[in-house]
């Protein structure tokens, strides 16, 4: 099954008020493995930054300015999209944006019957704990330190990682992780969306006793008086 977890950043809170999109970051998986591929855009929202939302991701007015309005790549988006399943965190949310995003340029909706709401799964799953992404990374083990501000791209990538795990839990051969040039498959691995630890090889231990370590432990074991293993049922 091929599914898209993506995330958004926008001016607000509310398309309903004038708010507007700025990015969007889409990761493909197949199969609950993640394929490489990826869709991510900046866009103009042709209105100013508030600050408390620029505090948020660290878009400005300035960064923004040259990147173009979403009608420019709405059709590689939708291309990306396909009529794969979507997955976001708190979906509701984002897809009000990348709906009235769609409706600013007459094109039809996309329904919500094809989005996975991660938040409604944390909630189901451990009922009474926090469900926002930052406490299932925490729950879950999944690095954030590389995250400062928020980031459409950033965010979609920790939460396929929680989105396994909510599913789940890792498999071997994630995608997050190139552990080989191909899986079992045969299809040749894509590249790592996250880089693994390098860790430095270790020699293979030893664990038999020496024989020296065999003579004292039978020597030992002579200076027990009637060892049970020894005792006649």
């Amino acid at each position: 099954m091929r599914e898209i977890i993506f995330d958004t950043e926008t001016t607000g809170l509310s398309p309903d008020e004038g708010h507007r999109m700025v990015e969007i970051g889409c990761i493909e998986m197949v199969g609950r493995m993640a394929t490489g591929r990826t869709f991510h855009a900046f866009f103009n929202p042709q209105m100013p930054m508030p600050p408390e939302a620029e505090r948020v991701h660290g878009h400005s007015d300035a960064f923004l300015a040259d990147k173009p309005l979403f009608h420019e790549r709405a059709g590689e988006l939708l291309e990306f999209l396909g009529d794969a399943q979507l997955v976001a965190h708190n979906a509701g949310f984002d897809m009000r944006f990348v709906n009235a995003e769609l409706a600013r340029i007459e094109l039809p909706p996309i329904p919500m019957a094809r989005v996975v709401d991660t938040v409604v799964m944390a909630r189901s799953k451990f009922p009474g704990s926090p469900a926002s992404l930052d406490a299932l990374c925490k729950r879950f083990g999944v690095d954030r330190s590389h995250r400062v501000l928020h980031g459409a791209l950033l965010d979609a990538e920790l939460l396929a990682q929680v989105y396994i795990e909510l599913t789940g839990g890792r498999q071997i051969g994630l995608g997050l992780a190139d552990d080989s040039d191909a899986d079992s498959s045969g299809i040749p691995a894509r590249p790592r969306l996250i880089p693994a630890v390098q860790r430095p090889h270790r020699l293979p231990r030893q664990f038999a006793a020496s024989a020296e370590e065999l003579a004292v432990h039978q020597e030992f074991l002579a200076k027990i008086k009637q060892p049970l293993w020894l005792s006649k049922r």
